[in-house]
Formats: C-alpha cells, sequence, structure tokens
C-alpha cells in the first residue's frame, strides 16, 4: 500500500501517501524500534512522522534543544517519562506533548511495560538524525552519549547542558 510516487495525483497534485501497518523505513536503536511513516518526501520535507515502541526500561537521549524543529508525542500506549528542564509529566495513552524549538527536553519507558508513540517533526529534518544514529550502531561504534551529541549537532540540535 505505501505510494513511494509523490507525482501523478488528480490535475497534477502530488500522489497521496498510504503506508499500511506492517510497511515503513524501521530504525533500531538500542531497546527502541522505530516506524517511519513519513519522511518528509511527500509533505515538501515540511513534517515528519515516525512510530516508536520503546521497550521497558528504555533510557532517552540526553536532555537537548532544537533550533528549528518543532517535536510532537502522542502516547498511543504505555506510559513515557518526559523531562523538561527541571520539571517531569508521566504522559499516559492518549496524551499529547508538544515541544517548541529551544525547550530543553528529553524521555524515558520507566516502566515494566512496552510504550509506544507517535512523534511528529516540523520540519522534516530530524528523521535523518535517526537514520545517522542507526549507521553509527551499523558501522560498529557504540552509541554513546557523545556519538549521539556528533550526530545532533548536525540537525540544529545541541544538548542542554546547563540542565546537567
Amino acid at each position: 500500500m505505501n505510494d513511494e510516487s509523490t507525482t501523478g495525483g488528480p490535475q497534477g497534485h502530488p500522489a497521496v501517501s498510504v503506508v499500511g501497518p506492517d510497511e515503513g523505513e524501521t530504525i533500531v536503536l538500542g531497546t527502541t524500534r522505530m516506524r517511519v511513516l513519513e519522511d518528509g518526501s511527500h509533505t515538501g520535507h515540511r513534517l515528519g512522522i515516525a512510530e516508536s515502541v520503546l521497550a521497558p526500561h528504555t533510557p532517552g537521549p540526553p536532555q537537548h534543544r532544537h533550533a528549528q524543529q518543532d517535536e510532537g508525542f502522542y502516547i498511543v500506549s504505555g506510559t513515557v517519562r518526559f523531562t523538561v528542564g527541571d520539571k517531569e509529566y508521566d504522559a499516559t495513552t492518549g496524551t499529547l506533548v508538544m515541544v517548541p524549538p529551544g525547550v530543553p527536553h528529553t524521555f524515558a519507558n520507566l516502566t515494566d511495560q512496552p510504550a509506544v508513540m507517535l512523534s511528529t517533526f516540523t520540519p522534516d529534518l530530524y528523521v535523518q538524525y535517526f537514520r545517522d544514529l542507526q549507521n553509527v550502531i551499523a558501522g560498529g561504534r557504540p552509541l554513546t552519549p557523545q556519538a549521539g551529541i556528533e550526530v545532533m549537532s548536525r540537525y540544529a540540535t545541541e544538548p542542554a547542558t546547563d540542565l546537567t
């Protein structure tokens, strides 16, 4: 069902993209399995969307700030702990967390159950970040915090070092 075409729709409009339940690009980063539903190629790079399954006790990335991207997280199932600056929020099923540019944040699954969240990235810039992290692992390098920070820097993102 996945339509990779971006042309050929009615009256020259872009074709509709449909990604079925077993389709989409899979990115595995440690205990997180991500399925890219929209990498920006069908939205003029205005929007990226991914579904992430966080295994129980999955730590998140270091707290960080995006200079250009809005990031949204909709909790499909489970509970995800968001840390925003010095505040913590336990987001449960049905909760939406929107993080505008410049706001320090991270997330983790601290529970004994998997958590599933749908993430949006506007613009789509951050989808490639996850691909690059997977390439670090595939290249035989460990996914250390320093490796993550190095990759983040390519995508207008920096660690929130003033909070550590």
